[in-house]
Parts: structure tokens; C-alpha cells; sequence
């Protein structure tokens, strides 16, 4: 089910690339699931096909779907590819963690840090002030 919030400041392809996102990384929309036609999806929201189609699109450079050709747009495997990735990461980036002796609160503080800054941290420079 996908809502526009017309008062939301939040752009309408903003809110349905969001949406759309969303159901694919938590499996609502399952790989290989054909999403509607632009103009299908466009007329059932009351948005503009190049709306969607930005939406489709910036969904498409992240992985997430596939357009394929005059078939339409499906949800690609390399999303559910990507999160297997990230799982394979997080358990080798835990088993660093266990191996250095670094609690839970700190490790997390560090993904949180470089997730949200780009920027790795050193456990040595921490300020546990900041945590």
C-alpha cells in the first residue's frame, strides 16, 4: 500500500521511491515481483508518470529493481543480494570487534559514526564523554 501525502513536505517521487524501498528491504515486495506500469501507478496515486518515473528511476541506480524493456519494472535481486552483503559484513565486522575486545555500546557507536559520517573512528581517539 502506498500513500502521497500531498501536505507533506516530503516530494511525492521522494515518498514513493521511500515507500517502495522500504517494502522491497523488508520483503513485502518480494525479488522477481513486477511493479506497476508508470502510468498504472501514476493514475492510482494522482501523481505525474515523470513522478514515478523518478521515483522508478532513482530506485533502479540503487539496485533495487530492474526495468526490463517493454516487460516493466520488477524487483531485482540485487537488492537481496546487497543485503546479504552487508549481513556477510556485519558478522565479519563483529568478529573484528570480539577479536579487539571492544564493547557492544562502542562498536555501535562507531557504524553509527561512519553511517552517518563517512568518517571511521578509531577506538583509541573515542571520547567516552561523547557516548
Amino acid at each position: 500500500m502506498i500513500s502521497i501525502d500531498a501536505a507533506s513536505p516530503v516530494p511525492p517521487f521522494e515518498q514513493l521511491r521511500a515507500q517502495l524501498a522500504r517494502q522491497i528491504q523488508d520483503r513485502t515486495l518480494a525479488v522477481g515481483t513486477r511493479l506497476p506500469t508508470l502510468r498504472r501507478l501514476a493514475a492510482d496515486l494522482g501523481l505525474a508518470v515523470n513522478t514515478v518515473g523518478r521515483a522508478y528511476r532513482e530506485l533502479e541506480e540503487a539496485g533495487l529493481i530492474e526495468t526490463r524493456g517493454s516487460a516493466g519494472s520488477f524487483v531485482s535481486a540485487a537488492g537481496e543480494q546487497g543485503r546479504e552483503r552487508a549481513s556477510r559484513a556485519a558478522a565479519d565486522y563483529a568478529a573484528v570487534i570480539a577479536g579487539l575486545g571492544i564493547d557492544t555500546n562502542e562498536a555501535i557507536r562507531i557504524v553509527r559514526t561512519a553511517l552517518t559520517t563517512g568518517i571511521s573512528v578509531s577506538p583509541a581517539t573515542h571520547n567516552p564523554k561523547e557516548a
